[in-house]
């Protein structure tokens, strides 16, 4: 009763206060780099670690699955200078590209220009980062940071000397991390908790809602939730860890048998990473009871004439029931139809990425430490 009464008091409240971000779905870096050829040589030269983000280290580390393709503008400075950055829940820095960058990828994004900005402070602590296909360091700095019409003043973010070759394909200059502070490199307070701290957001909660098939309209609602991406009840699953946005799940289910995470595991809701996650072993289970074959990369491969006739795949967490059409969790391109289930190695951590978001709109309690499912419209 009480979640529920969150969330009327949610809708009542930000009504006229909503403060959105529009998210844009633009061509992947896969399609990119297929399209030049480059795909099969990048994959060898930096092998896909999609659990790199989830190894404990002295800074905290990322990764990008070569899809990271839903981003939004932020502005950084005064005057403010505006960037795209992905919107991040698995992990907890903001960084951008810095003109102190002479990287490829920073050449093909925009940098930010510390001299022209009247407010903007220097740290004074490195920040390295580790991705699953590269790294970026660089150096901590604050100035004020604009997120969807909310101004967080003195925001410490990093800025790059440094970028992985991979990133040159990125749609995206930087990225946002909203998981908890306990993971962020330096511990540096997150942009949402400081917007909560300075009492900027009316609720500690925010939402994300992801479109399909490059259809508009997906968008990150600071300080609530926006009825009209979803239908139904909500689901509300407790953390297991106020880490990363951390559950419970119970089971992996293919027309009522098991698939995977037999006896249960841990997952998390990571609007980071494009695909659902697994261990190899149950990503490999996965595949084949929906009839797909894995190929050098790990990748299910599928006739694309076949998605109609394949099964659904049902994630029970703690208790809840979601279930993902063949429909949903079948990427189709002009390169051929792949399951989108990325092999994790042997960690048994899963990662519940777009392709489940997708399917299920997501409000993150912070305050609380629950999340929030329901069936998106």
């Amino acid at each position: 009763m009480m979640k529920w009464l969150v969330v009327v008091l949610a809708l009542v409240a930000f009504a006229e206060c909503f403060h959105k971000i529009p998210l844009i779905k633009g061509k992947t870096a896969r399609e990119a780099l297929h399209e030049q050829g480059k795909w099969d040589e990048v994959r060898k030269q930096h092998p896909y670690n999609p659990m790199g983000k989830f190894y404990q280290s002295g800074s905290e580390p990322m990764t990008n699955d070569a899809d990271l393709s839903y981003y939004g503008v932020i502005s950084i400075g005064t005057p403010p200078q505006s960037f795209s950055v992905i919107f991040d829940t698995g992990s907890s820095n903001l960084w951008v590209p810095s003109t102190y960058c002479s990287s490829l990828a920073c050449n093909n994004h925009k940098k930010f220009n510390a001299g022209q900005s009247s407010t903007f402070k220097w740290g004074n602590q490195p920040l390295s980062i580790q991705y699953g296909t590269g790294s970026m360091t660089g150096y901590l700095a604050s100035d004020t940071v604009e997120v969807g019409g909310i101004s967080v003043p003195n925001q410490v973010f990093g800025i790059s000397q440094t970028e992985a070759p991979f990133m040159a394909n990125m749609k995206a200059d930087g990225i946002l991390g909203l998981a908890f502070q306990s993971l962020a490199a330096d511990n540096v307070v997150p942009v949402f908790d400081n917007m909560v701290k300075q009492n900027l957001v009316s609720q500690a909660m925010f939402s994300v809602y992801l479109s399909s098939k490059s259809e508009q309209g997906s968008e990150v609602v600071f300080g609530g939730v926006d009825s009209s991406h979803y239908t139904g009840q909500i689901s509300w699953i407790p953390l297991t860890s106020a880490t990363y946005w951390q559950i419970k799940m119970d089971s992996v289910t293919v027309n009522g048998q098991t698939v995977a995470c037999s006896g249960g595991c841990q997952a998390i809701i990571d609007t980071g990473t494009s695909m659902i996650v697994g261990p190899n072993t149950d990503i490999s289970n996965m595949n084949s009871w929906v009839g797909a074959t894995t190929n050098q990369y790990g990748e299910g491969t599928v006739n694309c004439q076949n998605i109609q006739n394949m099964p659904e795949i049902t994630f029970t967490l703690s208790g809840h029931v979601f279930t993902i059409p063949a429909s949903a969790y079948v990427r189709q391109s002009n390169y051929g139809c792949y399951t989108g289930f990325g092999q994790g190695g042997t960690s048994q951590l899963w990662i519940l990425g777009d392709v489940f978001i997708r399917e299920y709109y997501s409000i993150f309690d912070s305050q609380s430490q629950y999340i929030g499912l329901a069936k998106s419209v």
